[in-house]
């Protein structure tokens, strides 16, 4: 229940971001949620997309500094308290959040919300064990 993220180092300068988005156009791959977070000198993107592979291939081919990391999707209520609720587990059992993102409107009634944890295995078997439903890569690259 892993999903691919890629991630994208970016100079902070006018039209980097422009430029991934037009290979990432140019090849037909569609981006289902990003995040960015920057620095007075760089950024880093990271990106969900319907073809993780192919931008990979397709971002580092145009020399752009590019990984892919495994997250977790978790699928929520779109309600006060939904995401509290999944905090609530990963705090009882000392689940490490690197960082997270979230977007709506393509789960019916719900949100959905990526995570990067320490470690994926034990937090996928947790969340599960905990009735909390979590979305395959497919699922989500087909949103």
């Amino acid at each position: 229940m892993k999903v691919k993220q890629i991630s994208v180092f970016l100079e902070n300068k006018s039209g980097r971001l422009a430029a991934v988005t037009r290979v990432l156009g140019e090849e037909d791959i569609n981006i289902r949620a990003l995040s960015i977070a920057d620095t007075s000198d760089f950024g880093i993107l990271r990106l969900i997309v319907n073809q993780p592979e192919k931008a990979y291939r397709a971002l580092k081919d145009h020399g752009f500094t590019v990984s892919m990391t495994d997250v977790i999707a978790v699928e929520m209520p779109d309600q006060p308290g939904g995401l509290a609720e999944v905090m609530a587990v990963m705090e009882e059992h000392n689940l490490n959040i690197e960082y997270l993102y979230a977007f709506i409107g393509k789960v019916p009634n719900g949100a959905l919300v990526i995570f990067r944890v320490e470690n994926i295995d034990e937090a996928l078997k947790i969340l599960e064990e905990k009735g909390i439903t979590v979305l395959s890569g497919e699922k989500v690259y087909s949103l």
